[in-house]
């Protein structure tokens, strides 16, 4: 084939590609139909000039189209892995979890359930042997990612249900071709009969094995674009060859599921990226990649219609019958999961409610694609698949494939219009009307300085000032006095637009790199909780994420479990580590929060909504102070590293911006500047390393860290802590209770503690004791003593206590001081005793 005439084919190609979008935005379409619409038209045509007596001058055109060496393998190893790594890239992974239990039933369960309904109802409608059915179920069962994305951004879904969505048809093309590769082996002639039980037991290697590939794959490519941190071009051009050889490795080296293979090596690379690479570095490869998955997407549509013809030749009636039954079978299945496997996730409290009118537009909008085309391509080109198996697959998979696309397809937004869901909610309607009052203020300022900068003339200025004006004080009046939204409502759009601004100020902290890219992604889930938090919940769904966003959640408390037990210190240490920068991150973005709200919110929606925000604010700050102060009694100094390190970090940010204005002024060359910048790249690498956080503490060392014990000869230390036992405490819980006396003293190792008395509180940690006062004085103390940080405590019943009491002068002395400092007179406690040491 004319190498020149392929080029040009290709480079065609890519001229539609550039006409459909706009042409997809003008008809009110998904960009997927348009594409597979000329894609189907281009195929017809070739075929027609090729067979016409009319004119003979295309057809080497029309022979280069049709000769294009499309197989199923390009699908599967060139476009593929393209457009599901660059979807991993994109997801909120910490988001994504919350989530994994509805992803992982309806990423399985509907792709089980619709391979059985579509088997089982083939093989009652037709000859074909069950095997065979099954194998079509499997072809037909899953959903295409980018035009189900597609659907749910144009109608602007909830954000998590979006997610949900997003994530089921991620990765239901892996269920899907696992299921495709067991039903293959039952049709194929001459392979050896495998039996359910073995093909069955394969789908842990499937899974596991392509998991294990894709992690291995991504940390390697981590480790090594970490060492080119400063050649951009380089990271990105191992990024490109981190799918496919995931792919290849899993398919070809262990015979794993490359779909997962990839899945989880973008997943990796999503989440460690961001942690070990230049924030711009970062943001510059998702760019490409979004390009890239574009071109594959639009280019695996176009080629996979252009097969349609082909695959169709010799369809006969009886065959529409049969896309019929495909047709009624899949989208039973589909709504039997949607209208009753989601209900059933929603009453476990295991799923997000999806209204009716979502679930409607989800199952309508259940777009079949590349994916499907390319399996029953697979299976056409096997020759050792019975002639009409391989006529029925392609046939089948075709017209239920093109009955997606034209029929849903382009009625897809008449539906959702039916549905009442491109019209906004009344809380919506509410907060563009905020959005129009707040930007029109904005716009008056600006206007404002304009003309005083330009020395504009002032009838002009008084004459659009007026009607500006005007405009303006409409546009608050109707954002105030709407008559449809409730007090309460009014609260929930100052708290999404208080959580907006909030997401806003991280991503420009981001950007001048004074909060770490390593903090960007939890941080940022942090504040689309607050926002969803807020829509969905009000007030106390806000408070709930904000709750949530100093938590210690299971992951943490996982990492305190193996340190304790098994003195596996790195995952805690990591943990901590992170937990003490993010505390500080939410410290410092929430310090700008006051006077957005005095700024915007006032002017919007009054002072009562601004007096309740700035409470709610003040809550929280609270909240992340007093987790913040448990970490600095915990690991005393490791704060004011990082602060040191923050103000490391903004002094260099300050510095670049001095070096880019004296550049931009002239008073410095290229050259010079490019030496000015590459001395401060260097030493922003050595600000962005975090301090090392030490927990590791050996049994030995608990005791002698305590100044209490400071006089006890080595012995005593020995003897010591023998008898002290050793208890571990999660944040949050209650060790000593009101009116329960004493049994014991506490001597904190590792943590924090909050004592509470008489309306009094008081923070104690690590080399403070607790319980003393009311062993010595005989009697319950009405004191609740909290830890406020995972905390690690040695335990001295009270015979030994008062036996160490006797034998330790610090001990004493630390006696009488906490007992004077909490208002208890040190006579009440002990008569002096003499040292016995």
């Amino acid at each position: 084939m004319d190498i020149v005439l392929v080029t040009a084919v290709i480079a065609s190609l890519f001229i539609v590609i550039g006409a459909a979008e706009p042409l997809a935005a003008r008809l009110r379409l998904p960009y997927s139909v348009i594409l597979a619409i000329f894609g189907i038209l281009i195929g017809m045509g070739a075929v027609f000039f090729l067979h016409t007596e009319l004119t003979d001058a295309l057809n080497p055109v029309a022979e280069a189209i049709l000769g294009l060496p499309i197989r199923s393998n390009v699908f599967l190893y060139v476009f593929l892995p393209t457009l599901l790594f660059q979807a991993t890239l994109g997801m909120n992974l910490r988001r994504m979890l919350d989530d994994w239990v509805p992803i992982l039933v309806l990423a399985v369960v509907a792709v089980v359930a619709a391979t059985l309904s579509v088997g089982y109802a083939l093989s009652w409608a037709s000859t074909l042997p069950l095997a065979a059915c099954l194998l079509i179920g499997a072809i037909v069962s899953t959903t295409d990612p980018s035009a189900v994305v597609s659907i749910f951004r144009s109608i602007s879904a909830p954000r998590r249900l979006a997610r949900i969505i997003e994530g089921e048809s991620l990765l239901n093309d892996a269920a899907a071709i696992a299921l495709f590769g067991l039903f293959m082996g039952f049709v194929m002639l001459g392979a050896p009969d495998p039996s359910l039980g073995g093909a069955l037991a394969q789908f842990p290697v499937l899974i596991g094995g392509g998991a294990l590939v894709g992690w291995l794959a991504a940390r390697v490519a981590v480790w090594v674009m970490a060492l080119f941190g400063r050649h951009e071009l380089a990271l990105i051009s191992i990024s490109v060859a981190l799918p496919y050889l995931a792919y290849i490795g899993a398919e070809q080296s262990i015979g794993a599921s490359g779909v997962i293979a990839v899945v989880v090596a973008g997943l990796t690379l999503n989440l460690t990226g961001p942690g070990r690479l230049p924030p711009q570095a970062w943001i510059n490869l998702r760019e490409v990649w979004d390009l890239l998955a574009h071109w594959s997407g639009a280019l695996i549509f176009i080629l996979a219609a252009l097969l349609i013809p082909r695959l169709l030749e010799g369809v006969t009636f009886s065959d529409f019958i049969l896309i019929a039954v495909v047709v009624a079978a899949a989208i039973t299945a589909r709504a039997v999961i949607l209208f009753g496997l989601l209900p059933l996730l929603t009453f476990l409290r295991l799923s997000p409610e999806v209204e009716r009118p979502y679930r409607t537009a989800i199952l309508w909008g259940g777009l079949r694609g590349a994916v499907t085309l390319a399996l029953a391509l697979a299976v056409t080109e096997s020759f050792r698949v019975p002639i009409e198996v391989k006529r029925l697959v392609g046939i089948l998979a075709t017209g239920f494939t093109l009955f997606t696309l034209i029929v849903q397809g382009t009625t897809l937004r008449s539906v959702i219009g039916w549905l009442g869901l491109d019209r906004l909610s009344p809380i919506d309607e509410a907060m563009s009307r905020q959005v129009v009052a707040v930007a029109l203020q904005s716009v008056r300022e600006n206007v404002s300085r304009t003309t005083e900068a330009y020395a504009l003339t002032h009838e002009i200025v008084r004459a659009e000032a007026k009607m500006f004006g005007e405009r303006l004080e409409g546009a608050v009046k109707v954002a105030e006095d709407s008559g449809d939204i409730s007090d309460r409502d009014r609260i929930t759009l100052g708290l999404i637009a208080l959580a907006g601004f909030e997401r806003d100020t991280i991503l420009d902290r981001v950007r001048e790199r004074t909060i770490s890219a390593r903090m960007a992604e939890p941080i940022l889930s942090d504040a689309d909780r607050l926002i969803e938090g807020a829509r969905v919940g009000g007030r106390s769904g806000y408070q709930r994420a904000a709750r949530r966003s100093v938590a210690y959640g299971r992951a943490f408390r996982t990492a305190v479990m193996l340190h304790s037990r098994f003195r596996l210190s790195s995952p805690l240490v990591s943990m901590t580590a992170d937990r003490f920068e993010r505390l500080l991150s939410q410290r410092l973005i929430m310090r700008d929060l006051d006077t957005f709200i005095d700024g915007r919110i006032r002017r919007i929606h009054g002072r009562r909504v601004a007096d309740l925000l700035h409470e709610l604010l003040s809550r929280r700050i609270e909240m992340v102070g007093t987790a913040l102060e448990g970490l600095r009694l915990q690991y005393p100094g490791y704060a004011e590293e990082l602060e040191r390190r923050f103000i490391r970090r903004t002094a260099l940010r300050l510095e670049e911006r001095e070096y880019t204005a004296i550049r931009e002024d002239g008073l410095i060359g290229a050259e010079v500047y490019t030496a000015l910048m590459q001395d401060l790249a260097t030493r922003r690498t050595l600000a962005e390393a975090r301090p090392r956080l030490d927990i590791a503490v050996q049994r030995v060392d608990l005791v002698r860290q305590f100044p209490l014990f400071s006089d006890l000869d080595e012995r005593a230390l020995k003897k010591l802590g023998a008898a002290l036992k050793t208890k571990y405490v999660e944040a949050g819980k209650v060790i000593l209770s009101k009116d329960i006396a004493a049994k014991s003293a506490f001597f904190i190792a590792s943590g924090a503690v909050e004592l509470e008395s008489a309306g009094q509180t008081w923070r104690l940690g690590r080399g403070d004791m607790f319980g003393q006062l009311a062993i010595l004085i005989g009697k319950a103390r009405r004191v609740e003593v909290r830890a406020i940080a995972p905390s690690t405590l040695l335990v001295l019943d009270e015979a030994r206590f008062r036996t160490l009491l006797a034998r330790s002068s610090a001990l004493r002395d630390a006696v009488r001081a906490s007992a004077e400092q909490r208002g208890v007179d040190p006579a009440l406690l002990f008569v002096e005793q003499p040292d016995t040491k």
